[in-house]
């Protein structure tokens, strides 16, 4: 799950997205509401958490300009006042839910959670494809009962893959949402990371292969024999 973080408290917002890595999320820090809805309308967020008092933009007009521009990533915004008028007002802009500060982290946690069940997120505990299982709880993908053990990078590619089945998707895609906006990750990133991921599935004696389709990207597939 790829999160945006969108909070001028510096320290919060670093606590915020260490948590979240620590649940392996992909997580995008932004400290002002220009660059929160830069990286917002970029839409390639599963949620976003963002602030209300925000520099330059607050988190209000950010919503409701996502919203006018039919950009429907999830928002849980986040407020120091427990004021019930301006939750109101930010669920009327379009924010999917509403936090108070302080709070407790495994909170935003389950409603993060809570609104990806509600977009359609994938909340399974494995993927599969052809021969291939791949576990979404221990970052591992198997095959007839032999299995190995993914790295994180590994895992979101293998995830992303395994998701849009005998789709190509784009390396620049797999840049965006595994490395992230900000990443000076190139091509050849993305390429070495594709070859681990072959050797492993290789080493389990899957008949699935990773293919490369010439200057656009990577599917997964069954060689004819």
């Amino acid at each position: 799950m790829r999160v945006l973080i969108v909070e001028d408290e510096v320290r919060l917002a670093e606590a915020l997205g260490e948590i979240m890595k620590g649940q392996r999320y992909s997580v995008d820090i932004v400290y002002d509401g220009e660059d929160g809805l830069d990286y917002a309308m970029s839409d390639i967020y599963d949620v976003i958490v963002m602030d209300v008092m925000l520099p330059k933009m607050n988190g209000f007009d950010i919503v409701r300009k996502m919203r006018e521009e039919k950009n429907q990533t999830p928002v849980i915004m986040l407020t120091a006042k427990d004021d019930t008028a301006d939750k109101i007002k930010g669920l009327d802009c379009g924010a999917d839910d509403y936090l108070t500060k302080p709070f407790i982290p495994g909170e935003l946690l389950a409603r993060i959670r809570a609104i990806s069940r509600r977009q359609g997120e994938v909340v399974l505990d494995e993927l599969k494809f052809e021969d291939l299982t791949l576990s979404l709880s221990n970052y591992s993908v198997s095959c007839n009962g032999n299995s190995i053990n993914l790295g994180p990078k590994e895992f979101d590619i293998l995830k992303l893959l395994m998701s849009n089945p005998n789709i190509i998707v784009p390396k620049e895609d797999l840049l965006i949402k595994v490395w992230g906006i900000e990443s000076d990750a190139e091509d050849n990133n993305v390429e070495v990371y594709i070859s681990f991921l072959r050797k492993k599935i290789a080493h389990i004696s899957s008949k699935v292969a990773i293919s490369t389709v010439r200057k656009i990207g990577y599917r997964l597939e069954v060689p004819n024999c």
